[in-house]
């Protein structure tokens, strides 16, 4: 059995002096897309930490699959540093990952909702799926195959760990926290716009390692998303994992609307969705 530890670290290759990174169709998130949460799972395994720590990345364009891409790493102190470009030599993506000083205590995880406290409007709905996305693909092998819904207080789920996604110690592989956290974010900002987009500056603190044999559970409140002051496209959202009662990792992760996007994301999902699913979040492209 393949794990996901197995196909971040096959994914890396040393040419000269470069690291060369392939990213697998199955880490996929949007059509023809890495998953945010998948990079930075790549960051995260190059730095091989186990102490609390952010891992965090700026994405200036899209990250393509099965393309060889140029991976640059530095090292300061205890912070590692690396930047992902293109073929061409365009920057993709800027990432970085350092030691955590806060506390989970202090990451607020009633802005991040699922405090257990009760609900204005308790119905819940479900949030699209699709075939192939590394996060709820259901056809995708190595995926999660996460099912999240949303209320009017929070986008939510509860993930059983995939066997996939355990570790040699026992604990659960943090590239499921930091794609469930992306996959949340996405859903947060999708519903506050009605817009498809993609999340563009991902910071996911990871405070302790979470056991594989509890299963995950991943909120992130409405009230909370934002939009950033300096452009309304940006909005900024707070999500929370936990793991056996505890907070196992927080996230602050901004969402950029695409208008228009959404028309060619709503195709596909209408071949395998109730209309009435893909409508609730994108109810400009469903009528």
């Amino acid at each position: 059995m393949t794990t996901i530890d197995a196909m971040l670290r096959r994914a890396l290759e040393v040419s000269g002096r470069d690291l060369i990174l392939t990213l697998d169709p199955a880490l996929q998130g949007l059509p023809e897309t890495a998953h945010g949460g998948s990079v930075l799972a790549v960051f995260d395994t190059l730095a091989d930490a186990s102490a609390p720590r952010e891992v965090s990345g700026i994405y200036r364009r899209r990250v393509p699959l099965g393309m060889p891409l140029t991976l640059l790493r530095t090292r300061a102190d205890s912070t590692e540093t690396f930047v992902l470009s293109d073929p061409a030599g365009s920057v993709l993506v800027d990432g970085r990952v350092a030691p955590l000083a806060a506390d989970p205590d202090d990451a607020a995880p009633s802005r991040a909702g699922g405090d257990g406290a009760a609900h204005v409007d308790a119905r819940r709905y479900p949030l699209p799926i699709s075939r192939t996305c590394f996060a709820c693909g259901t056809d995708n092998e190595l995926g999660l195959r996460v099912r999240l819904e949303f209320d009017a207080d929070a986008v939510r789920g509860t993930w059983e760990p995939r066997a996939s996604f355990r570790r040699d110690d026992g604990s659960l592989a943090p590239a499921a926290l930091t794609t469930l956290l992306d996959e949340a974010a996405f859903w947060l900002g999708a519903l506050a716009t009605g817009e498809s987009g993609m999340t563009t500056e991902l910071r996911v603190s990871l405070h302790r390692p979470a056991p594989f044999a509890a299963p995950v559970t991943v909120t992130g409140a409405r009230g909370a998303v934002h939009q950033r002051g300096d452009d309304a496209r940006y909005w900024e959202t707070d999500v929370v994992a936990r793991a056996d009662g505890e907070i196992v990792a927080t996230a602050r992760i901004t969402y950029v609307a695409v208008r228009g996007a959404a028309r060619r994301l709503v195709t596909g999902m209408l071949a395998m969705n109730d209309p009435a699913c893909v409508r609730r979040v994108f109810p400009a492209y469903t009528r």
